[in-house]
């Protein structure tokens, strides 16, 4: 246990700990956890997504990168069923299928997603945002009766060693750096025990020596989590060494190892130009 978390551990706190809702509906028996095939979605006349094909193995880390307008943003939209796409699939396993549930039915079964932004309760000390993040109801009445039990105490201090935060546990969120606060909230995701991962641009505002930590912990979450970053950042992508798909125009441009990607000519010239 993390020194002096115990002090923290009182009644009337947390959720218990429960896997995904969906979790047990979920076939990955042939080895893939998402499925986007013919996706096609138009705002106002403009194809945001173009016939989009577009799959992520178990347990994979996976880099996706193109321009501004390339339809990563609405991608993410649709897995999380924030946007609906006009014509198409998409696949959580086998058997879930993500264009027939609601965005809080899409959390539960098992997906996150970090926005660029970092979005952490400022107020409240590192332990307390992991302890809220838990997953499990959160009604009110759920709230005010619940207790965090041994199990919960051991995921958060698991959580707190993988993010690096550790020390800062009882530090007031609002203070931590940058970094520390993107780290946070991909801690409060994992509380959730999400099955894949969506991260946006992690490395956006981050000093070196925070992007070569973010590095080692997206690379450390892979296996048991599949994970999708979207960054703009070559030097932090080629970091991750990982596949790499670039977007143009709302269709899958390339895919391949960043060495691949950055010597395809159309990429060259579409993307990475110099």
């Amino acid at each position: 246990m993390v020194r002096g978390i115990q002090k923290l551990l009182r009644s009337g706190r947390v959720f218990d700990f429960v896997a995904p809702n969906a979790a047990k509906d979920l076939d990955l028996s042939r080895g893939t956890v998402l499925y986007m095939e013919d996706v096609s979605v138009s705002f106002d006349g403009f194809k945001a997504i173009n016939n989009l094909n577009f799959y992520v193995n178990a347990g994979e880390l996976r880099c996706l990168i193109g321009p501004n307008g390339a339809g990563k943003t609405t991608m993410m939209d649709i897995i999380t069923g924030k946007t609906r796409p006009d014509t198409g699939t998409c696949w959580f396993g086998t058997r879930l299928n993500l264009l027939e549930m609601d965005e809080p039915e899409i959390a539960q079964a098992g997906i996150g997603r970090k926005f660029q932004k970092p979005t952490v309760f400022e107020h409240h000390s590192v332990f307390e945002n992991l302890e809220l993040a838990i997953a499990g109801p959160k009604g009110v009445w759920q709230t005010l009766r619940a207790s965090l039990t041994p199990l919960q105490a051991e995921r958060i201090d698991e959580v707190l060693e993988l993010i690096g935060l550790s020390d800062e546990f009882q530090r007031m969120a609002g203070a931590l750096s940058h970094g520390q606060k993107q780290w946070l909230e991909i801690g409060m995701l994992l509380m959730q025990n999400p099955l894949l991962l969506l991260v946006d641009e992690p490395a956006a505002g981050m000093t070196h020596q925070e992007m070569d930590r973010t590095v080692e912990l997206l690379t450390s979450l892979a296996g048991d989590h599949s994970i999708v970053v979207v960054e703009h950042d070559m030097d932090f992508v080629r970091a991750l060494n990982s596949r790499v798909t670039v977007l143009h125009q709302g269709s899958v441009l390339a895919e391949g190892s960043m060495d691949q990607v950055q010597n395809n000519p159309k990429v060259v010239e579409v993307y990475l130009g110099e």
